[in-house]
């Protein structure tokens, strides 16, 4: 058997290539950083990360240490997402909103280390990313209760700017007020006027009377202000902590699959790898129809053809064209395939405008 020096110097060997891979590895994280930052896109991609796991501990040989080397390559991973948060520390994120919001949250989630700017409207927050005062806008696109946000969906078509990450936003509301105030003692809550339809059985229970605010965190930063132990506010556990209210009850809405969808907009468009193989690829396409029968039939035909699932189809009306739609397309797959390239050829030829608005996982 080698003597200790021996092998002391085998590891040592090991240790100087494995020296070289890493600052290899940590450039090429740089780069990655540079890209997420111009695309609007969070460090972190927890199913990218779980995916390189399972695919490389089936090249480990020794069952043995497959553990130890999935604690390392998690280790790994979380030190070149450090990195990257350093490098892109300067990356500036918008929503509407104030903060407590529940687009404060969600951009909170998807750039957890990123200045935050809150804007007065959408188009506010939109504007000042294709202007580029800001790398990145979080809007919401969907609310499983009340259904597409209008507004947002219009930008996706008349606007200049991609969507390169969506993140599901759980809606749980709950009842807050000033310290000292009781839940036996209110008479008044103040709320975003969906916020009061949601939790409208609780309401009603309860003989509360309502006021309306333009959104859940105004409203909890006026009963801070008001502070009138008979005034309540419906808003986020987080809005609580930031404007120092008192939970009275929680979880109050009339239904517990209450679900905001946030998008991240950037100037950039990101274009999946065609290898990747994730299998949760999914692709938002924007575009108005020739005034010919059967028009729509024929693009909904051609996604269906090249093996695409569409998930969502909608409609809105033009503002500049009365009586005439664009549509709004969510579907699954990586459209930067051959089967996706041949796609957009032929919805180009039939489609009188279109646009890919953008690409996620």
């Amino acid at each position: 058997m080698d003597d200790l020096k021996e092998l002391r110097d085998k590891i040592s060997g090991i240790d100087s290539r494995m020296v070289d891979l890493f600052e290899e590895r940590m450039h090429v994280a740089a780069e990655i950083a540079a890209y997420k930052k111009e695309h609007g896109m969070s460090v972190k991609d927890e199913s990218r990360e779980e995916l390189l796991i399972r695919k490389n501990i089936e090249l480990i040989k020794d069952t043995t240490i497959k553990e130890y080397y999935v604690a390392f390559q998690k280790n790994l991973m979380h030190l070149s997402c450090l990195y990257q948060t350093r490098l892109n520390e300067g990356m500036n994120i918008c929503y509407s909103g104030v903060p407590g919001a529940f687009a404060y949250i969600a951009a909170k989630k998807m750039f957890p280390d990123s200045p935050l700017t809150a804007y007065g409207s959408f188009e506010e927050a939109y504007e000042a990313v294709e202007k580029g005062e800001q790398d990145c806008a979080i809007l919401p696109i969907e609310n499983s209760y009340a259904g597409e946000v209008g507004s947002v969906m219009d930008l996706m078509f008349s606007g200049n700017l991609y969507v390169n990450q969506v993140l599901d936003v759980d809606v749980v509301h709950n009842l807050m007020s000033v310290e000292g105030a009781k839940l036996e003692n209110i008479k008044t809550v103040v709320s975003h006027p969906q916020a009061l339809s949601q939790c409208d059985a609780y309401i009603r229970q309860h003989g509360f009377d309502t006021e309306t605010f333009s959104n859940t965190a105004m409203a909890a930063k006026y009963v801070q202000e008001l502070n009138d132990p008979t005034v309540a506010a419906i808003a986020s556990d987080e809005t609580a902590r930031l404007y120092g209210l008192t939970m009275l009850d929680q979880n109050i809405n009339s239904s517990n699959s209450n679900t905001t969808r946030f998008a991240s907009f950037s100037r950039a468009q990101n274009k999946p790898v065609s290898s990747a193989k994730r299998g949760n690829e999914h692709f938002i396409l924007v575009f108005t129809v020739k005034n010919e029968a059967g028009a729509l039939a024929q693009t909904l035909n051609i996604i269906g053809s090249h093996n695409f699932n569409m998930k969502t189809l909608r409609s809105r009306p033009m503002k500049t064209l009365m009586w005439n739609y664009f549509f709004y397309i969510e579907a699954e797959g990586n459209i930067n395939t051959p089967d996706g390239r041949d796609m957009l050829v032929q919805l180009n030829a039939i489609c009188a405008n279109l646009k890919l608005v953008g690409t996620y996982n």
